[in-house]
């Protein structure tokens, strides 16, 4: 424990948040107010697409067809269902011209065609007693789902003889924003009342347990006011409030627990409040300051895609993490300052107390290792480390083994199969797709410009329909000196064979200038994107993660196991949305519908969002062992300390963090689930197996070598590297040891901050 002077200098951080504990609360609560109001709405203003990269090729020919020939990209469709009747029924045609004409008419529409204005054949179903109404909505995803708003009750449900469902892209996309906030709202009110009981279970006090979920809920409010105001510059996804839901409530509990386990050690030693304070922001402060960093490095990292899907993860993230981290530093020791002592009341657990003899801890009757705190967790460190070679093969090669089914992942693109069953938008997809010839908005789209002859247009057709692949190529459909062809692709629109035929496409020579789009061009644009950034977004994230876990800890070493360590314990959720989302084990029990492949954005996002957790909860334990290690240099005594004070910690925050997830896993779209259930899964591997069972084996493998470090870098920690806790010289016979060196100026003065 940190030695407690009757009167230190708190330093100028620590004066500023415990001078006047009362007034920084009352700020806080009038920012939160404001925060409210200016977040009200957010998900109103929130796209609910973001795969597409912006710069593509593909993004150019969608923006130049809507422009050009608005009725080649239909974003909305019409499903008339005649009533038994045929669709060439006169009073069915009467009513159907009726209808194509009135939605033409509404403002924010363009290029509306129906069967019975065109008589194509791709527009009758093939019982003859269905066929479809096609248009565009015009403007982005915000724009697009305000006119749907508008005109859906006026053209939905019956009229005369028809009646009528909607569908299409803007649909599938607008039903799904619905869900996402239903769903969201759901999950809060699941994880909220959970997460209590889980705090005060770990606490024991009631009052200790409200104060993470205070902080979590400051952090999302915060979030939500961030992103409103992104809005206004950039699009933002929908899916961007799940993240802000779940991190903004693990964070805070991560970050609570870490600052008052502190301050309550403090308390216990006999320190006076102001000074467990004070001593809590120099130690489990500066831990929380650094594990944010860390954090917030791995979202920022999805910066470099063009994306905005993954972009608005990095929006959100930063922003409920640095929001969390403010209020653990700001919030959170102002209100331990006015606790005080109080913040032990109403412990539920004087009542097993009572019944324990006394003298004891466990009720068994004996004292000594069982009445240190977290003696299990120091007697399970010293067995691994007993053990370390077993414990360290066995446990990397499970997790090797669990990741193995990634090696056959298949990358597709979103769709309406993300929906339940039951959503309106995906039944009309489902009956287009099962009872007409063709989808209106399916297929490739390859715009030509430039001036070109009908032999031209003639000899390019004939060369894209004799490519593998290729079923039909309709067109060209001509304006000035622009046009389109459309090509079918045989098999799923966004298999292998459609994605092998764009490249083919552009890959033809022609007298004009074209460029492929379509939903299979879409996903090999994102897939391109994300292959030529994914390296540099790694490369950010381990480079910046050596450098932060270097200056916690002065090792050259330590770095390289955090990055290898919390690589592996990703492997489990990587295996898992393949065996499960891909493959479709569990779909049934799980409620989706298996697609045979996984949205591209996603593992992307997973890796980024659970590499940050997972470092989140490495700095937990290496402050901890750095801190023991410091004041002994005994390395084992070192390892057993740090994971004896943080691992029923980690593994109570980590526990809170899944349940959080897991509430958003029960969302009905698929890609929210996939998330929450995936990065609970990670959550929970790193915390039980990664940090208890694996971290101790390799420290023990690698000895006192761990701490080593060249002569210039440990010069460099020793002016700018930050540590937990105050630096004592080291234990008799370490004077020899490489490894260490003398306490520097700054560890023999922690009380400046």
């Amino acid at each position: 424990m940190s030695e407690v002077n009757t009167g230190p200098s708190l330093g100028g951080w620590t004066r500023f948040v415990t001078a006047r504990p009362r007034f920084s609360l009352l700020v806080a609560l009038v920012i939160t107010a404001l925060a409210v109001f200016a977040g009200s709405g957010v998900a109103d203003r929130m796209g609910s697409g973001g795969w597409a990269d912006p710069d593509a090729e593909s993004t150019y020919a969608t923006q130049a067809l809507e422009r050009e020939f608005p009725a080649s990209q239909p974003n909305l469709l019409l499903l008339v269902d005649s009533g038994g009747r045929s669709v060439d029924d006169p009073a069915v045609a009467a009513e159907a011209k009726h209808l194509t004409d009135r939605l033409a008419a509404e403002p924010g529409i363009t290029g509306v065609g129906s069967y019975w204005g065109t008589g194509s054949a791709a527009l009758r179903a093939e019982d003859g007693r269905e066929a479809l109404i096609a248009a565009r909505i015009e403007g982005d995803e915000t724009k697009a789902a305000t006119v749907l708003d508008r005109i859906a009750p006026e053209f939905r449900g019956t009229h005369g003889p028809l009646e009528v469902s909607l569908g299409g892209p803007v649909a599938v996309q607008h039903e799904m924003q619905d869900i996402i906030q239903e769903d969201l709202l759901r999950a809060e009110l699941i994880a909220l009342p959970v997460t209590l009981v889980l705090l005060v279970m770990v606490f024991g006090s009631a009052i200790a347990a409200l104060l993470p979920l205070g902080l979590g809920i400051v952090a999302i409010l915060g979030t939500n006011a961030v992103l409103r105001g992104i809005t206004e510059l950039t699009d933002v996804s929908v899916f961007a409030q799940n993240l802000t839901t779940a991190l903004g409530l693990g964070l805070a509990v991560d970050y609570a627990l870490f600052i008052v386990r502190r301050f309550r050690e403090e308390l216990a030693e006999g320190a006076e409040v102001r000074d467990a304070v004070g001593i809590t922001l120099r130690t489990a402060g500066r831990t929380v300051l650094f594990s944010a960093l860390t954090v917030a490095v791995s979202l920022a990292a999805m910066m470099v895609f063009p994306q905005y899907f993954l972009r608005s993860f990095a929006y959100a993230g930063i922003a409920v993490v640095l929001l969390a981290a403010a209020a653990a530093l700001i919030l959170l020791p102002a209100a331990l300052m006015l606790l005080g002592h109080r913040v032990n009341a109403l412990d539920l657990r004087v009542l097993l107390r009572r019944r324990r003899k006394p003298g004891t801890r466990d009720g068994s009757g004996t004292a000594g290792a069982s009445a240190e705190p977290g003696a299990g967790w120091g007697r399970m460190a010293a067995l691994v480390m007993r053990r370390a070679p077993v414990f360290a093969l066995a446990t990397a090669a499970g997790l090797v083994v669990l990741g193995l089914p990634f090696l056959g992942a298949t990358f597709g693109t979103a769709d309406y199969r993300q929906l339940p069953s039951s959503a309106d938008s995906r039944v009309v997809q489902e009956e287009i797709r099962d009872g007409f010839p063709g989808s209106p908005s399916g297929g490739l789209e390859v715009f030509v410009e430039g001036a070109a002859t009908p032999a031209e247009y003639a000899d390019y057709r004939g060369r894209i329909a004799a490519l593998p692949g290729a079923l039909r190529v309709d067109g060209p459909v001509t304006s000035g000196e622009h046009g389109y062809f459309t090509v079918r692709a045989e098999g799923e629109a966004v298999g292998q064979e459609a994605q092998q035929l764009v490249r083919d496409i552009r890959a033809e020579p022609a007298a004009f200038d074209t460029s492929v789009t379509g939903t299979a061009a879409v996903l090999v644009d994102s897939k391109d994107a994300i292959a030529d950034r994914l390296p540099w977004a790694v490369a950010i994230i381990v480079v910046v993660t050596l450098l932060l876990v270097f200056l916690l800890t002065g090792s050259v070493l330590i770095p390289l196991q955090a990055v290898v360590l919390n690589a592996l314990s990703l492997t489990a959720m990587f295996g898992a949305v393949v065996w499960v989302f891909q493959d479709g084990n569990l779909s049934g029990l799980l409620g989706f519908t298996a697609t045979g492949d996984i949205e591209t954005t996603l593992p992307v996002l997973m890796f980024c969002v659970a590499f940050g957790l997972s470092m989140d909860y490495g700095v937990f334990l290496l402050s901890r062992i750095k801190e023991e290690y410091d004041r002994g240099g005994d390395h084992e005594q070192a390892v057993t300390f740090g994971l004896r004070r943080t691992g029923g910690l980690i593994t109570a925050a980590a526990v809170i963090l899944a349940v959080v997830m897991v509430g958003i896993g029960t969302s009905r779209v698929t890609n929210t689930k996939m998330l929450g259930l995936g990065i609970a899964l990670a959550v929970l591997m790193d915390a039980m197996v990664v940090r208890s069972l694996l971290v101790p084996a390799v420290m023990k493998l690698t000895g006192r070598a761990t701490w080593w470090a060249p002569g210039p870098l440990r010069r460099f920690h020793d002016r700018f590297g930050l540590s937990e806790g105050e630096s004592k010289p080291a234990a008799e016979g370490d004077a020899g040891d490489p490894a260490r060196t003398e306490p520097s100026d700054r560890d023999r003065d922690t009380a400046s901050v």
